[in-house]
């Protein structure tokens, strides 16, 4: 629950607004623009006064909306927060595809995924911050570990099974390497929340550095003398439910 969120839902939503009669195309048009708002300003006064002060009586106040329709398109701040982190996902795949063609390795191609993520992460740290701390709790729907962000860590992982879809790999290591470098990617992430460096310099860095890694790793570990070590570790992982469904 959040302690800074006093109101309650409104039983009965405002009406939304009426339209001209019209295409229902247009109609939807205008529903889309209305949430578009709602969220932008949400995410606006988040980055601003802090997820916690921020209230979604002041979310509606500053996008001119009535609470009742605020509510009508998000229950709370929870789905606020969803929908920015879908919004962030969606972001991340559409320029991860504009630039794709232009990465030419491996190393490129992972380097691009991790930058464009800071690239659309990097005003948000003060949002990410307070968010961070659900990450330990697996059953609260924001918590980035958890069962209601499963279907953003899948897509998540599916753009950097992408970026390894043309290297000649093993079977196990290509299920294997989504996983292992998503944990990389939050791994950064957690970095670039205390990064007090010039424009990220640090995290950069990090970056560039960790993708070298994971290149020399890989050109080690698919040989077939460590077939046994890599079946040992897929096993564990898969004991655990830690692998990815196919």
């Amino acid at each position: 629950m959040f302690k800074s969120q006093p109101e309650t839902n409104p039983s009965s939503p405002a009406p939304l607004p009426a339209h001209k009669p019209g295409s229902q195309k247009a109609e939807t048009r205008a529903r889309e623009a209305a949430r578009e708002q709602i969220l932008d300003t949400a995410i606006h006064l988040f980055r601003e006064g802090g997820f916690d002060e921020t209230t979604m009586r002041e979310v509606a106040a500053k996008a001119g909306v009535a609470l009742g329709l605020a509510y009508y398109y998000f229950p709370g701040k929870e789905a606020l927060v969803m929908a920015y982190y879908e919004r962030v996902q969606r972001e991340h795949r559409i320029v991860a595809h504009a630039r794709f063609p232009q990465a030419r390795s491996l190393s490129e191609r992972l380097a691009m995924l991790l930058h464009t993520k800071l690239d659309i992460l990097k005003d948000d740290r003060k949002l990410l911050g307070a968010l961070f701390r659900y990450t330990g709790s697996p059953r609260h729907p924001l918590s980035f570990l958890g069962r209601a962000t499963a279907p953003l860590r899948a897509d998540c992982m599916s753009l950097y099974a992408e970026a390894l879809e043309p290297e000649r790999l093993p079977d196990d290591l290509r299920k294997l390497l989504p996983l292992a470098i998503w944990g990389l990617h939050m791994g950064v992430l957690l970095y670039f929340l205390y990064d007090s460096s010039p424009n990220l310099k640090g995290t950069r860095k990090l970056v560039d550095s960790s993708v070298a890694l994971v290149a020399s790793f890989l050109r080690l570990a698919r040989l077939p003398l460590l077939r046994s070590a890599r079946r040992s570790v897929m096993a564990a992982l898969d004991e655990a439910g830690l692998l990815p469904e196919a």
